[in-house]
This record gives structure tokens, sequence and C-alpha cells, in this order.
């Protein structure tokens, strides 16, 4: 079981009890609209449990539930690439409506940075993000991630061509900002 602790929640393993919090915060349009079509909408008690029996399945968490008093708000997650991209991995995240804008995923996001790049053999770490979608942009910047391409016109929601825009971090920069934020905190 993974635990971090966060000045504005705990990332934490998903566990049994949170499918209702999960559905609820989950069946949301405008959370479906900025994610890929393989998340559930509407998303049914029965799709968190499914979701959660998935994750307990794991001997170390790739999904992390976001926690705010005890109940699971969102998550963030990652997955590994294969084959020639076996040191990749694409990280995901979504937060409950009730709770944007409050500098959540700011503090949750260089956290399970963190956590991936020390606990598994990745070199790279990227993020996708659909166009229109400027905050979450945002939010992969002000972890460290830099702008690296815009696949033009790359991805289909709502029957509607979208830009795809990615994002990444190497180890190395993630050593570097480290570093530098150590720095920084000695003097």
């Amino acid at each position: 079981m993974a635990t971090i602790y966060l000045d504005t929640c705990t990332l934490r393993s998903w566990r049994d009890g949170d499918e209702f919090s999960l559905s609820e915060q989950a069946n949301n349009r405008k959370i479906w609209d900025r994610v890929r079509d393989f998340f559930p909408h509407p998303y049914t008690v029965r799709d968190a449990s499914s979701w959660i029996r998935m994750n307990r399945s794991y001997q170390q968490p790739v999904n992390l539930a976001i926690d705010i008093g005890g109940k699971a708000v969102g998550n963030v997650g990652f997955t590994i690439k294969e084959d020639i991209y076996r040191h990749n991995a694409e990280i995901g995240y979504w937060l409950g409506e009730a709770h944007w804008g409050q500098g959540i995923m700011t503090e949750v996001l260089p956290a399970m940075v963190n956590y991936i790049f020390v606990n598994f053999q990745v070199n790279r770490l990227f993020g996708c993000v659909l166009e229109g979608n400027k905050v979450s942009m945002r939010v992969l910047e002000q972890a460290g991630f830099r702008a690296e391409a815009v696949l033009k016109k790359a991805a289909i929601k709502n029957n509607q061509y979208l830009d795809e825009h990615i994002f990444a971090l190497l180890r190395e920069e993630f050593v570097t900002r480290q570093e530098r934020i150590s720095l920084a905190g000695k003097q």
C-alpha cells in the first residue's frame, strides 16, 4: 500500500469502500469531456467497483486515490509503455469538480512524479492533454514538464477532432530540478 501525505490531500491506494465517493465524483460530464473515452460516462458504482478491484490487484500501485476528508475525490496514475517504449510512462489525472481551483493538482502531480521516478524504472514521463484544457497544461508545466509536441487533430472527442498536446519530463530533468529545489531550501 502506498500513502503520500500532502497539505491539501492524501494520495493512497484504492480500497474497498471507495466505490460510492468514486462514482459520485467521476460521474460528471465536465470530467469525461477532458479524459479518454475508456473512462465511463455515466460512471456507475459498478464501474467504480471494477476500477478498485483492478487497482487492488497490483503489488505496487500505479493509480492512487486523491483523498480529501477520508473520501476518494480523484485519481492520479500512470501507465508504463511496452517494447522499445518500456522506459516511458504516461501520467494521467482527474479531480472531482467541487475541488477544482484549490491548488490540489498542483501539489499532487509533483508528488506523483517523485513516486514514479523513485519506485519505477522510468526514464521519460509524459502527459497528453486535449486541446482547450489550459488548466491541465499549466499543472504539468508547474510540475516541471515541458511542452514537447502538438499532434494536430489527433484525437476525437464528442465527434470533434482535437489537437493533443504532449508534455514530457525526463529523469535527468527531474533530478536536476530536485537538486535545485534542495539547494534553494538550504539558502
